[in-house]
Order: C-alpha cells, then structure tokens, then sequence
C-alpha cells in the first residue's frame, strides 16, 4: 500500500475492553506487487478465514509486526495509553520504515513518521484490514495461552471480555494474575476481597 510520499502502514489495536489479557497492536505493510484477496474488519470474519488471511498477510507483505502492553502497563498507564504504547512497538518492530502511518481510529501513537487517524479504517483501507487480522489472531492466540494457565475463567471463549460467564467465574475463583486491576469489575471484587489464593496474590 503506497500514498503520495511512499509506502504505508496500517495498524491496529485489540483488546482494549477485556477484563484481562494483554492490549494487542500489528503494524501492515502491505506489498502493492502482491495483493491479497479477501483483506477485511477482522470482525466480520470468521475464526478459519482469519487464521488464513494471516498466513497470507505475514508471507507476503513488506513487513509486519506484532506488540502488545501487558496488564501491569494497562494498570499503571490506563487502557488507552497502553494500546498507544503497543501501536508504537509494533510500528518500531518493522524491518522496512514507512512513510506514513494510518491507524484504525481517532486516537494516534506518538511516531518520528507522519500519523493520521482514520475512524472505520479497519473496513476501508486494506493496509489496517490486515493490521487488524494480525493483531485479532494473535490476541486469540495469547488467551488461549492464559486459558491453559487459568482454565477456570473461560478466556478461550471469550477472549477476557466481561460476559456474564466471566463475571460469574470471577465472583467464583476471585481475580488472577490476569486480569486488569483497574478495570471496574476488577477492581470491585478486590475491594471485596476476591483474590484468587491459586495466583498467588497477597
């Protein structure tokens, strides 16, 4: 993907709203020479389709990148601030410098590269479509990782997010190392005293 000064990233971010896990980003540069079918909001497709368009994305793009912000730097920085702070090593972590970086929504990291927000990119630019595949697989891939760890919670179904079976999981087993601690439902059953004694925590 090229604009008028040369080559484009696309980034991405997911994982903002769980109640655990890292925040995810991907930084895309796609390959103009090598186009991609299919490229979309990771959001409207499915699981399978996903996993095969990242295979596409990471074999045939220019460069590509994956970064996250763990949950102590959610809880120290806040949730936006982290997912700022991965969109930027995503973006350093690339093998090829872009010219400009377009990134999936109002809210732009701080880059020594020109920056522009595009609300809905993840839709409409092809670049952050597979920014946004990338980053979506790999987020999967880390929950499940933290299922093994912590079957009781139930992060393979639903990847950290606050649904009523995560709630109920919380209330039974209390909060583990995983989990936000600033994040209000986190932060109400701490003050409960609902802490997890297989975490480890004091």
């Amino acid at each position: 993907m090229t604009g008028r000064g040369g080559l484009i990233c696309g980034v991405d971010e997911a994982g903002r709203g769980p109640l655990a896990g890292p925040v995810f980003a991907a930084a895309v540069i796609l390959d103009p020479a090598r186009p991609i079918a299919g490229l979309a909001d990771s959001k409207v497709l499915t699981a399978r389709r996903r996993e095969a368009l990242a295979a596409e994305i990471t074999s045939r793009a220019l460069a590509w990148g994956v970064a996250s912000a763990g949950v102590e730097e959610i809880d120290a920085l806040n949730i936006l601030q982290a997912s700022l702070l991965a969109m930027r090593r995503a973006v350093e972590s690339l093998a090829v410098a872009p010219a400009e970086v377009w990134v999936d929504g109002p809210h732009c990291p701080r880059l020594a590269l020109p920056v522009h927000g595009i609300v809905g990119g993840d839709a409409t630019h092809a670049g952050i479509s597979a920014a946004s595949i990338l980053v979506k697989v790999a987020r999967d891939a880390e929950m499940r990782s933290l299922h093994e760890l912590h079957p009781a919670y139930g992060f393979d179904r639903h990847k950290g997010y606050p649904t009523e079976a995560h709630l109920v999981a919380l209330r039974a087993h209390g909060v583990c190392a995983a989990h936000r601690r600033s994040f209000a439902p986190v932060r109400r059953l701490l003050g409960e005293g609902f802490i997890s004694a297989k975490a480890g925590i004091q």
